[in-house]
């Protein structure tokens, strides 16, 4: 399978180049980076610390989707939403890893996916897959009974906040209790605050030094507390279950799949 990588020299974009190249049945199809930018023209082999694989960054995405069968995007939400219409238009598989898309950048995904396979993910590593999974699953088994809070930290760089993998938990907690994460969200408490409503979904967010990403799902009810607890120590995580995904997608139908899809849950 041919992957091509979308900011191909970023910290993200080496580590997925380094894992196509690691992984049986893939082949990199090819790499973008900015226009003007200093990798362009350079071996993407050798931008990600391996030896020449013999294609250099580009500055063109329209080509890198006509070549690949599937690209892997950790890019911005505006680069997303163009790399969406690309994927449609040349119909390859596109798996998505970038957060804070907007409502209307949202709604582009779900119209290109009528188009081609885009697997989307708030965080793609197969643990915290499986620690939404549990969140449901607790969450609807424990019932309004049990307060519901989310506490997540990152490195001091990362710029939106509640992180789109705290949020999904929280869309993960949300679904076992049936109800819509906007209406029953706080995303923070400051000030005379009052009592808890009940059934609230509440979260906690912390910025500093080079944490990876940690996150923390805490059940309260009276006389006990259920966490559930995902730490990441590496971003390899993160690129082996896209290329994993983009591997899934192969023979799927046009459609908006996530990564809880791809791993059967």
């Amino acid at each position: 399978m041919k992957i091509g990588v979308v900011g191909c020299a970023g910290r993200m974009g080496q580590m997925l180049v380094r894992e196509i190249a690691a992984t049986p049945g893939c082949t990199l199809a090819g790499g973008t980076e900015r226009v003007g930018g200093p990798a362009l023209g350079r071996d993407i082999g050798e931008l990600a610390g391996l030896d020449p694989l013999g294609v250099t960054a580009i500055d063109d995405p329209a080509l890198l989707f006509a070549e690949a069968d599937a690209v892997i995007d950790f890019t911005s939400p505006a680069a997303t939403e163009r790399h969406a219409a690309l994927a449609a238009q040349a119909q390859t598989v596109l798996v998505v890893g970038t957060t804070g898309l907007n409502p209307a950048q949202q709604a582009s995904l779900v119209q290109a996916a009528s188009h081609t396979p885009i697997i989307q993910s708030p965080n793609m590593s197969v643990g915290v897959n499986l620690l939404m999974a549990l969140v449901e699953q607790v969450a609807r088994t424990l019932g309004e009974d049990y307060d519901i809070d989310v506490l997540e930290m990152h490195h001091r760089h990362k710029v939106d906040a509640p992180s789109g993998t705290a949020l999904g938990l929280g869309h993960a907690a949300a679904a076992g209790r049936g109800v819509a994460l906007e209406d029953v969200w706080r995303k923070s408490r400051d000030g005379h605050t009052g009592p808890r409503p009940a059934g609230e979904i509440g979260f906690a967010t912390l910025r500093g030094g080079d944490v990876i990403g940690d996150h923390t799902v805490m059940f309260a009810g009276d006389g006990e507390r259920i966490e559930l607890t995902h730490k990441a120590s590496g971003r390899g995580i993160y690129a082996k279950g896209a290329v994993r995904a983009a591997l899934w997608a192969r023979d799927k139908t046009p459609g908006l799949y996530s990564m809880r899809d791809v791993l059967g849950l």
